[in-house]
């Protein structure tokens, strides 16, 4: 099964919310399910994103998922789905690049930026999601701050990751799977085009 498929079983099998079947066609017209995760950092390849959020949810689930207290649904929501943001964000481009045995100049692909709707990263998530079904506050929360340090408001001094973490625990969770995913599981993902 790839990527693709394990994200659409569970998909289909945990997340039943009015709106979700809408949500999941829509992604289907963009490029959700063949874009990179990034640029160069993680998954930087052909169906890097549905890779990487299905690498977020099952870390979420295996390390941090409490029967008692957490919801499945909740967790694959934010597991498959916090990234939505970077569908239609990526193009293919070129760049030259100095071939080290010849010492000539060649044109290499990559991948670059090309954020047609720049609301922020998280926020961006988020107000994609809510288009097709409602978050729960604690989802939103989650999703609105997965980057952790790394997201630009936090960069710039903003405190209110702080607040949000002691209030809603499945935002940290889902940061931390983010992390574990993307700096320990998909460690030597990337693709370097032209190699």
């Amino acid at each position: 099964m790839g990527f693709k498929e394990e994200f659409e079983e569970i998909y289909q099998s945990k997340i039943t919310r009015a709106g979700s079947a809408e949500l999941l066609e829509w992604l289907k017209t963009t490029d959700f399910f063949t874009a990179p995760a990034s640029t160069k950092f993680h998954c930087a390849c052909l169906g890097g994103l549905v890779r990487h959020s299905v690498s977020v949810y099952h870390v979420m689930m295996e390390k941090h998922f409490q029967p008692d207290t957490d919801n499945e649904e909740s967790f694959a929501i934010c597991g498959l789905l916090h990234d939505v943001c970077k569908a239609q964000f990526y193009k293919e481009s070129t760049r030259n690049v100095k071939n080290e045995e010849t010492g000539m100049w060649e044109k290499r692909p990559y991948y670059a930026i090309e954020d047609s709707y720049p609301y922020g990263h998280g926020e961006k998530s988020v107000f994609l999601i809510e288009r097709f079904l409602r978050l729960k506050t604690s989802e939103a929360i989650a999703i609105r701050w997965h980057m952790g340090g790394f997201d630009e408001s936090v960069r710039g001094g903003s405190f209110s990751i702080g607040l949000a973490w002691q209030k809603y625990p499945i935002a940290v969770k889902l940061h931390l799977a983010d992390l574990e995913s993307t700096y320990l599981c998909e460690k030597g993902t990337s693709v370097v085009h032209g190699k």
